[in-house]
């Protein structure tokens, strides 16, 4: 479930401040911007780097930004994904996940 902003609900979100919950939602927008990249066919490792980069300029600092095998969880080779992310932002850890339709 998703606030109406895009980000994911969590009770953690309470523990932002104001100026950190205005910043949040950008983890969910630069996650479905690296998913339409990689389903455009861009190799998904550069991808993620860049969303981390742009995560890391805006103030957050990502754990992890990871494109995996949905029913596995092993590094993402084809087909349906599911992008994991884990960021921090002041001290609150931000979860979040979408889903990769099949590139193509």
């Amino acid at each position: 479930m998703r606030e109406a902003d895009g980000l994911a609900m969590s009770s953690r979100n309470i523990r932002l401040s104001p100026a950190e919950r205005a910043l949040a939602p950008l983890l969910p927008k630069l996650m479905r911007d690296a998913l339409d990249r990689i389903a455009n066919g861009a190799p998904p490792d550069p991808v993620l780097t860049d969303a981390q980069d742009q995560l890391r300029a805006a103030g957050f600092a990502p754990d992890y930004l990871a494109l995996v095998q949905p029913e596995t969880l092993a590094p993402w080779q084809s087909g349906p994904g599911r992008l994991l992310a884990a960021a921090r932002l002041g001290d609150v850890r931000l979860l979040d996940n979408v889903a990769l339709a099949a590139p193509g």
